[in-house]
């Protein structure tokens, strides 16, 4: 697995490189490759008149002269105001694709139009069509993230195609959400907040789900009575149900540091942000407010909150964690506390490498949270050949051990404090992995 920032580990698709845009095109017109061609044939003729003696080679020439001298004049040539983009959507998820029309204001006639896309990183070009002074574009976004577009280079040939002037479009940025993982199951802490919402209590109250039956108070509704209780006691017997309460739930994500898998082209972060969204999209659906932090980089959080188009927020404000590949320094101080309710439900998806992760942790846990932890696996590291040389292979091979045994070491710490830590499965879906929180409640850890 390879980090993204140069340590070598075993175990995501090769990481994106950073794509350069190319230099700013000159606004001028210049020759194309066609007048190039005629200037080689015009250069090869005279060549060959003065090396031979024959005056008639200048005749072959004379027609490619003419053409250069046609050219230079500048008749036939287009004036070009410039060229406008329109992007069918700033918005999408991985894999769905993104429109470009690009109109160009040419006044005039134009022999060709050539177009030259530059994708962003994370964007792929699926087809350019050219008609007339329009030009349609298919880019398709692999990645999630903030990304750029990228640029477009149109060059705009004249009549003769021996001239030509390149105008640049600039496509702007599109935020690309990650697809979520799935998941049905939404474990629940052992207390929740007064207020109504989908999860059945321990308390009793206004509910569907029966807790028991009780003796009848006189103004209650009949249609609670429990007959068949009524009739073994001699006494008129009421339902009693529990109490139906809705869900705090805060998502933290480790985005500091982010492992690429040759393998199997698994990313550490990608599967991180994607459980996430899964997370957070499972307990939305039942109306329950939801709010995310993002730890890497800067600080980024979104207060609980709920609503059909809250699961929007809550991901954009993890975008700018891979913005063009870009990468800033950890600015990481205790995490703020409007972000996280008391009593609510921490969800912490890290691969738990790093020890700033386990500091965070450590503070959670301080404050009484019901915390889970969801680690994304990663691979064992593993050094190159050329790292080995002059270093014997059981010393390599008792580092893994050791780097191992201190994984399993803080498994076992947050064990020991009340924290469940579940293995992700890549590609199978959350269901898996919370299966074994539905056995009880979550508890809040153990200070």
């Amino acid at each position: 697995m390879t980090p993204r920032h140069g340590l070598t580990v075993q175990g995501g698709p090769a990481p994106l490189s950073l794509v350069q845009p190319p230099a700013e095109p000159p606004r001028h017109w210049r020759a194309g490759a066609r007048a190039l061609r005629l200037l080689t044939v015009t250069v090869a003729a005279v060549s060959a008149a003065l090396v031979t003696g024959h005056a008639w080679v200048l005749a072959l020439a004379a027609g490619p002269l003419v053409l250069l001298v046609l050219a230079t004049s500048g008749e036939g040539r287009p004036t070009v105001a410039g060229a406008g983009a329109e992007v069918s959507t700033r918005r999408c998820f991985e894999g769905e694709p993104v429109e470009v029309r690009i109109e160009l204001a040419v006044e005039g006639t134009c022999g060709r139009i050539a177009p030259r896309p530059f994708p962003g990183p994370g964007m792929a070009v699926d087809g350019v069509e050219v008609s007339g002074t329009t030009l349609s574009l298919r880019l398709t976004p692999h990645r999630w993230g903030r990304w750029s577009l990228g640029i477009v280079d149109v060059d705009v040939y004249d009549t003769g195609g021996l001239a030509r002037r390149t105008v640049r479009v600039e496509l702007g940025e599109v935020q690309v959400f990650p697809m979520p993982t799935h998941s049905a199951l939404t474990p629940i802490p052992v207390r929740l907040p007064e207020r109504l919402g989908e999860h059945t209590a321990r308390q009793r109250g206004e509910g569907v789900e029966v807790t028991g039956v009780r003796p009848h108070v006189w103004g209650e509704r009949q249609r609670r009575i429990h007959w068949p209780s009524t009739t073994r006691r001699g006494s008129v017997q009421i339902n009693q149900f529990a109490a139906e309460r809705a869900s705090d739930t805060v998502v933290l994500l480790d985005a500091l540091g982010d492992y690429y898998d040759p393998s199997n082209g698994v990313s550490s972060l990608d599967e991180t942000v994607r459980a996430a969204a899964g997370i957070a999209k499972a307990y939305l659906r039942l109306h329950d407010r939801v709010g995310v932090l993002s730890i890497g980089g800067t600080t980024r959080w979104l207060t609980p909150g709920t609503g059909g188009s809250y699961f929007h927020r809550l991901v954009e404000t993890v975008l700018e964690v891979r913005r063009d590949l870009g990468y800033h320094l950890p600015d990481l101080d205790r995490l703020p506390r409007q972000v996280i309710p008391a009593d609510a439900l921490v969800y912490v998806v890290s691969t738990l490498t790093d020890h700033r992760a386990l500091e965070v942790l450590r503070h959670l846990t301080a404050r009484g949270n019901p915390v889970v932890v969801i680690e994304v696996p990663i691979g064992s590291p593993q050094q190159s050949g050329r790292a080995l040389a002059g270093v014997r292979r059981e010393a390599a091979e008792l580092a893994v051990r050791l780097w191992e045994a201190d994984r399993e070491a803080n498994r076992f710490a947050l064990r020991a404090r009340g924290v469940p830590v579940l293995p992700l499965v890549p590609g199978a879906g959350l269901d898996l992995t919370l299966a074994p929180l539905l056995r009880t409640r979550v508890q809040g850890a153990r200070r």
